[in-house]
């Protein structure tokens, strides 16, 4: 099981699997690398590197301190050179895509390309209240079936979903124990989350705007509650030529094996690899 050590000695869980050039996957909030299993099957032959974020996944728990966007993009460089790789292409879900977007600002030599899911350069408050509603509070059903249901009556915006659908998302993001379920990461997360909020910091255009030069793409969830359609507009009227899709359907986040998520993603492959 691979595990690099950061800078500050916090041990770091990622997975490398293929070959050649390197996607590196960088997963939501409380979300960790298992959120690209969708994917991965759809995916030319590269190398797929999925990295659980600090307090994420099997990684170790840090405190909500060092749960920060500087943080843990500092993390996915460090994690690029303990790989031995000068650059790669980051496709980033949420959380996930302002962290590129960040890499962009502060290390864009390291970047090949940015593909973005359901995140842009204004964050929308009535998402951000949905996700602190949530964010790092046990949840309430005592089984996975029961989490499911649950799932699917949470999400009114996502249509068409099978049940086997929101089964596969209770057992990525909630273990089963004895006393119930519990979060897959640290729920001091909420701590740091809810700082980051009153800090302001959601308007995101500095940072959009240092990915010019980078191929750049964005995929959006049609009822999406964190980026809506205007602020996708105006990424593409500053962006041209950015590749963008529209995911009927879905909210926030698409899980990327829709028909307009492949597309936009294997555009931007063949751009970027």
């Amino acid at each position: 099981m691979p595990f690099f050590t950061a800078s500050d000695g916090a041990q770091l869980h990622y997975t490398d699997a293929g070959h050649g050039r390197a996607l590196v996957c960088l997963a939501g909030l409380t979300r960790n690398g298992r959120d690209f299993d969708y994917l991965a099957p759809h995916l030319p032959p590269l190398r797929m590197i999925r990295l659980d974020y600090r307090g994420r996944g099997k990684s170790e728990w840090t405190g909500a301190d060092s749960y920060t966007v500087p943080r843990e993009a500092a993390d996915v460089v460090e994690l690029l050179d303990h790989l031995g790789l000068e650059q790669a292409a980051v496709l980033g879900t949420s959380r996930g895509g302002i962290i590129a977007m960040y890499l962009a600002s502060t290390a864009q030599d390291r970047l090949r390309g940015i593909c973005l899911n359901d995140i842009g350069a204004v964050i929308n408050m009535p998402g951000l209240m949905r996700i602190a509603g949530y964010v790092g509070r046990t949840p309430s059903a005592r089984s996975h079936a029961e989490a499911a249901m649950a799932l699917a009556r949470a999400c009114p915006e996502f249509s068409d979903i099978p049940q086997g659908r929101w089964m596969e998302e209770a057992r990525k993001h909630f273990i089963q124990t004895d006393q119930g379920l519990d979060l897959t990461y640290d729920p001091a997360l909420r701590d740091a989350f809810l700082a980051a909020m009153a800090g302001g910091g959601g308007d995101l255009w500095p940072l959009f705007d240092a990915c010019a030069g980078l191929p750049l793409a964005l995929i959006r969830g049609a009822t999406s509650d964190l980026l809506s359609a205007e602020t996708a507009q105006q990424m593409q009227d500053r962006r041209p030529d950015m590749i963008f899709e529209e995911v009927p359907g879905r909210g926030h986040i698409p899980f990327l094996d829709e028909a307009e998520s492949l597309r936009a993603i294997h555009q931007w492959l063949g751009m970027c690899l």
